[in-house]
C-alpha cells in the first residue's frame, strides 16, 4: 500500500510594530528636526495617556535618540522590565536652515519657499535642509534592520512625524511627496501588522 505524503503547509507567523510620535514639546510651534528640544509636561502626559490605552505586550522597545522620545522611552522600559535600543535612523529630518524657525517667521521672510515645501517637499527642500530621498532611504535602512533583529516580536517605536509618514508611505505604497497627506498627531499610535507568509515578512497598516 503506498503512503500518501501529506503536503506541507506554511505557517503563518503574525506580530505587530507599533509607532508612537513622542508628545507635545517645548517650542513646539518650530521647525525641530533635530534640535533637541524635552517634552512638555502634557507632552509626557499625552505618552502615557497613549500607550495605557493600548492592549499590547511589547517585547522591545526602539527609540530616536532625541530627548523628546528617548527619556519616555527609558521611563516606559522600566516601567515595563523590558529592553530599550537607541536607533539614529529614526531620528526626525534636518531642515537645514529652517530649523528652529516658525511657519509664522518663515512667512515673513521667505513665505513662497514655505509654500512650495508644503507642496511638494520632495521637489522644494529647506536650503541646506536633508533631502527627502535620503531621509527616506535611512528610514527604510532603519526599518529593515529593526524587522530582522526582532523578527516575530511586538516591538514599539518611539519616533517622530516625518519618521512614521516616511512609514506609512512605504507600507502603503503612497509617494512619498505626498507624506503630508498622513495626519499624525501628538503620541498618536500606528500600528503595523506583520505577517509572515513564504518565508517572507509583509506589513499592514491595521490602525491610524
Amino acid at each position: 500500500m503506498k503512503r500518501r505524503l501529506r503536503k506541507k503547509t506554511n505557517m503563518t507567523k503574525t506580530c505587530y510594530i507599533d509607532l508612537l510620535r513622542h508628545g507635545e514639546t517645548e517650542n513646539s510651534d518650530r521647525f525641530n528636526g533635530s534640535t533637541d528640544n524635552p517634552l512638555t509636561d502634557q507632552g509626557w502626559k499625552q505618552m502615557w495617556a497613549s500607550v495605557e490605552k493600548t492592549p499590547m505586550q511589547w517585547q522591545n522597545i526602539v527609540t530616536s535618540p532625541l530627548t523628546r522620545c528617548t527619556q519616555f522611552a527609558q521611563q516606559l522600559s522600566e516601567h515595563l522590565a523590558i529592553p530599550v535600543t537607541q536607533d539614529e535612523g529614526i531620528q526626525e529630518i534636518h531642515f537645514g536652515d529652517w530649523e528652529g524657525c516658525s511657519a509664522k517667521e518663515l512667512l515673513q521672510t521667505d513665505a513662497d519657499a514655505l509654500s512650495r515645501f508644503w507642496t511638494n517637499p520632495l521637489q522644494n527642500p529647506p536650503p541646506h535642509a536633508e533631502h527627502l530621498l535620503d531621509f527616506q532611504k535611512r528610514v527604510l535602512s532603519a526599518w529593515n534592520k529593526i524587522n530582522t533583529q526582532f523578527a516575530g516580536m511586538n516591538t514599539l517605536l518611539v519616533t517622530h512625524n516625518g519618521v512614521i509618514r516616511t512609514l506609512l508611505c512605504h507600507i502603503q505604497q503612497h509617494p512619498i511627496e505626498r507624506l503630508m497627506e498622513f495626519e499624525v498627531e501628538y503620541a498618536a499610535l500606528k500600528r503595523i501588522q506583520m505577517t509572515k507568509n513564504d518565508n517572507k515578512w509583509h506589513a499592514t497598516l491595521t490602525s491610524s
